[in-house]
């Protein structure tokens, strides 16, 4: 007697070959047919390379804080005191903060200013470097504004500039 399972196997398994020998036998104008819809226009996708200045420079932070962020949850799973796991905890939830603040400040200024930068906080401290053709004080004190406006303390901005 045939049992439910093996049926059930069978079934799915004389699906499956009948649907890869009608794929395998079907004519290739009807697949391009299926596949592109006469009424849509072909989506055009543009590419923006950053600098490669930029990607590096986004590299080795990554790297570094990579390391402390594995550092510090090393501390977390072996220190026994509670107020050594919850400043490692503290600082690894400090960390990821910069991070998505880094990354926030970096959309406002390529969204406000048109400009691929990158940006480094440390605690009151906010580095940043742009790639533009221009290098006037004007760019850069439109960048440090729109930096500063996004916290209530002040900080201290640099911007510096390469160009691409």
């Amino acid at each position: 007697m045939i049992k439910k399972k093996n049926l059930w196997y069978f079934t799915l398994f004389s699906i499956i070959v009948v649907l890869c020998a009608y794929y395998i036998t079907m004519p290739n104008d009807l697949l391009k047919t299926i596949n592109t819809d006469p009424k849509k226009e072909p989506e055009v996708v543009e590419t923006i390379e950053e600098a490669s200045s930029l990607v590096a420079l986004r590299v080795n932070l990554q790297e570094e804080r990579q390391e402390e962020m594995t550092v510090l949850q090393e501390q977390m799973t072996s220190s026994k005191s509670a107020e050594e796991k919850n400043n490692a905890y503290e600082k690894l939830k400090y960390l990821n903060e910069v991070q998505a603040k880094e990354q926030d400040l970096e959309l406002k200024l390529k969204d406000n200013l048109k400009l691929d930068c990158f940006v480094k906080m440390d605690n009151t401290n906010i580095n940043t470097v742009c790639i533009s053709t221009e290098h006037d004080s004007a760019l850069a004190n439109k960048v440090m504004r729109l930096l500063q406006e996004q916290f209530d303390s002040k900080k201290y901005i640099t911007v510096k500039f390469q160009k691409s």
